[in-house]
């Protein structure tokens, strides 16, 4: 390229221009900017040096824009933990260099194209070369815009470089990188001059930098609008110093082993680096260098998986714009999978697959590992991907379901490596093999049977269900709503130990089901609506399972008596009820029934819940409040802040009618939003999938109409609806006398059925006193924003955990981290 002349040849070879090969040069601008995004460290880093080399070049100065968006796919606690505490390291790291870094959060407030604006005054935008997307199509969008160069900062021989016909087996691989890896196995990354000492640039910035240093990472990631039920591993914190910390235990006690033990889950023989190489908290040219000193059969078989099998799934990724695909997999192996796509399979629903419930004991333990501690050792990573070819129908789905799960759950995922691997699962990097095995076909097979042959699979379950906290909390839940049942949910599966309380005989809260002999009533929550892509992986599992069902009832609105067709929007029930989804929630959970905890207290080491009786249960350590907010305020005596923002909430009242006909009443729709009169809705509650037969008719009074007659018992409460009901059909409809009288009829009161000014805070915290609040009343009402609640309040809970560097799966031959590799001086 023109411009890379003015660099070093060991820089210029590593520079990539996303617009094309002759590549831009620098434009007049202001500064030259470094996009920083997965080379976070301030030492070893070719984008770094290429932007400071540029900077003295056109004798303007630079700075580093570090963002960190809400947008990427699966963003989460897990990862947006990780990539802060690194960046606190970077802004330290960058502090004692004078370098100027400017850090972004996006969260509410903080929004906007800011990197797009200060690009627009650069000269030149440096950032790294990482070939998957997003990342790769951000790029190619903002090289439209303005001069661009992307780095290789990952690999030693420069993945752009390497013949793309080297990049499909390991030893055409390995043959074509020997020459450009031999320099930077022995020679130490060049260090350029930092010059004379200046202050530290930064322009005008479009945004306030975050100070990362004394910040509360957990609470800002609890603003950010990204996925909190994908909790932070505290035993794997991000950074720098956390990752040569990791390394130097490694080195010195795990590395001479590796080439014995790297297969084998249960034994200390891996470095578990990779998320740290995936986000460049370390750098591969420092790790390869000190493995290559130690040398020996465990050094040398560890930088073949570092340098080659590594740096192929790079250079094939760089190559292939198609890696996420079915495409990116050979022809022979896509030919056969087709031909075997009619073998018999069983196919499981995501959230049976997420959750480690498959009833396969080695897959359900890699899974967790995945789940609870973000990662999973690379060879029960190759079982566990191949078995998920015989749980999907087809191979797309088959490639679609493993990057979902990996790259959801491990630190690593989102990485070419991650690619390599999941498509090797499918042929790629392979070879056919003979006899053809059913659903595999030529690909190669690998059963989670035989490899449980060769593992002692009771002891791995036990291990990766092990919490990734070095002391579980003991964790009570009151209230067996939806908001309650999916936060519980969510830390039983991170391997937390849960209790849910609950007043009523079965779980559900207004999301119940109501059974009055052979009527069921869906009395409370009608339906919902799921909006929010976060809980769409939910429920298509859902859907699968049986356990929702799309209502495709005919609904209206009915305005001063002018009846329109509603907005067609996908509204799902519960099946056969409303319940449906509550039992769903609360399967396997602990929870005792029947009990209405009155008090909370904190006691010597922890809260102790009464419940009416007088009966106590404690001790625990956190204590999550899901019940309405009227109710919340009792328990929430000791917490005087969550006290008062929970009495802030006005909750409105709803009669709710049930009434049963002999024969279908006349009205033109299954479901109707009402406005004006008593009644706000009705529905011919046997209109919904999964119902019995028969004409139920559930109606809901307004809740100013409700509080009118809140004092009625529930007989005249019914006749009073009732009322209502027919003299609404008579008079809006037209009906005249077509309302018979009904066969059955009842009445139930929501004293509390739904928030009239939610407060939209997600949900409400004291990580100090450790009691938190949860409900439909904290995030916009209704279902979809009382599973979203819960979720949230869970990684609250989730993200209280301290850093810990121990090893929860196991010793891995690195003991628990001490103070002194802690304290490892960065280069």
């Amino acid at each position: 390229m023109a411009g890379t002349r003015l660099l070093p040849p060991h820089l210029a070879t590593r520079v990539h221009a996303p617009g094309g090969e002759a590549g831009p040069s620098p434009r007049p601008g202001s500064y030259v900017l470094y996009w920083m995004r997965t080379a976070a460290r301030g030492h070893d880093n070719p984008a770094l040096d290429v932007a400071r080399s540029m900077s003295r070049e056109l004798g303007i100065p630079f700075f580093v824009y570090h963002g960190l968006s809400e947008r990427y796919p699966y963003a989460s606690d897990r990862h947006h933990r990780f990539i802060l505490e690194g960046a606190r390291d970077v802004e330290a790291e960058f502090a004692r260099q004078g370098i100027g870094y400017a850090f972004h959060l996006e969260r509410p407030g903080q929004r906007g194209a800011h990197l797009r604006l200060l690009a627009h005054d650069a000269a030149l935008l440096v950032t790294e070369d990482m070939p998957v997307t997003p990342l790769s199509t951000w790029t190619g969008k903002l090289a439209e815009e303005v001069p661009l160069w992307a780095v290789d900062t990952a690999c030693l021989a420069p993945m752009r470089l390497v013949p793309p016909d080297r990049t499909h087996r390991a030893f055409r691989f390995r043959e074509a990188v020997r020459d450009g890896q031999r320099r930077w196995l022995h020679e130490p990354w060049p260090a350029l001059d930092p010059g004379p000492s200046t202050e530290a640039f930064l322009p005008r910035l479009p945004f306030q930098p975050l100070r990362l240093a004394g910040a509360d990472l957990s609470g800002l990631i609890a603003t950010c609008r990204i996925d909190h039920s994908v909790g932070p591993i505290p035993h794997t914190p991000g950074g720098s110093r956390a990752g040569y910390a990791r390394w130097a235990a490694f080195r010195e006690v795990g590395l001479e082993r590796y080439a014995d033990q790297r297969n084998d889950p249960l034994k200390p023989g891996v470095s578990r680096m990779s998320a740290y190489l995936h986000y460049g908290h370390v750098s591969p040219f420092r790790i390869a260098r000190e493995a290559a000193v130690v040398g020996g059969r465990g050094a040398t078989k560890y930088l073949d998986e570092l340098l080659i099998w590594r740096e192929m799934a790079y250079g094939f990724c760089a190559h292939h714009p198609n890696h996420a695909t079915v495409a990116g997999i050979p022809e022979w192996a896509r030919s056969t999978l087709r031909q075997h796509e009619a073998d018999p399979r069983d196919p499981l629903s995501w959230e049976r697959m997420a959750r480690g419930r498959t009833g396969d004991s080695l897959w359900d333990a890699a899974q967790r590992s995945l789940l609870i501690h973000g990662e999973l050792h690379n060879n029960a990573r190759m079982t566990w991907g191949k078995a998920i070819l015989g749980w999907t129908r087809t191979m797309e789905d088959a490639l679609d379901r493993m990057v979902d799960l990996n790259h959801r759950y491990a630190l690593d995922g989102r990485d070419p490596a991650s690619y390599g691997g999941l498509l090797w699962c499918l042929g790629q990097f392979d070879r056919p093999f003979s006899p053809e095995q059913p659903v595999f076909g030529a690909v190669r097979s690998r059963s989670t049977g035989g490899h449980a042959r060769r593992l002692d699979v009771a002891e791995y379950g036990e291990r990766t269900a092990r919490p990734a906290w070095e002391n579980r909390p003991r964790v009570a839940v009151v209230g067996a709503g939806l908001s309650g049942l999916m936060s519980a949910r969510i830390l039983a599966d991170h391997g937390l130990e849960v209790t849910v309380f609950d007043k009523g005989r079965r779980p559900g809260g207004r999301a119940n089901t109501r059974e009055h002999g052979a009527h069921r009533f869906d009395h409370g929550a009608q339906f919902f609506t799921i909006r929010d892509p976060r809980l769409r992986p939910y429920l298509n599992s859902w859907i699968q399972e049986g356990v929702v069902a799309e209502w495709k009832g005919r609904l209206a609105r009915i305005r001063g008596g002018v009846l329109e067709t509603a907005k067609p929007d996908p509204r799902y029930v519960g099946d056969p009820g409303m319940i449906r989804l509550a039992e769903h929630l609360g399967g396997g959970a602990r929870v005792e029934s029947g009990r209405r905890i009155e008090s909370a207290r904190r006691g010597g080491t922890g809260w102790v819940l009464t419940d009416a009786d007088g009966n106590q249960s404690g001790e625990f350590d956190w204590v999550l409040v899901a019940v309405p907010a009227p109710q919340a305020v009792a328990l929430l005596e000791e917490v005087p802040r969550l006290r008062e923002s929970a009495a802030s909430v006005e909750m409105a009242p709803c009669w709710a009618g049930l009434f049963a006909f002999s024969d279908p009443l006349p009205l033109p729709f299954d479901g109707a939003f009402v406005e004006g009169g008593p009644i706000s809705w009705l529905a011919r509650d046997g209109s919904k999938p999964g119902r019995a037969p028969g004409e139920r008719w559930v109606v809901h009074a307004t809740p100013g109409w409700t509080r009118a007659h809140l004092g009625l018992e529930r007989d005249v409460a019914a006749e009073e609806i009732l009322a209502a009901f027919r003299a609404w059909s008579e008079g809006s409809l037209g009906l005249g006398d077509a309302l018979p009288t009904p066969t059955f009829q009842r009445a139930h009161r929501w004293g509390y059925a739904l928030a009239t000014e939610p407060l939209l805070d997600g949900c409400l915290v004291d990580a100090d006193a450790g009691i938190g609040v949860c409900g439909d009343w904290c995030l916009g009402g209704r279902v979809e924003g009382a599973l979203l609640s819960g979720a949230a309040l869970a990684g609250r809970i989730l993200g209280q955990a301290s850093a810990d560097p121990g090893n929860p799966l196991g010793d891995s031959g690195q003991g628990r981290s001490g103070p002194i590799q802690w304290e490892l001086a960065l280069p």
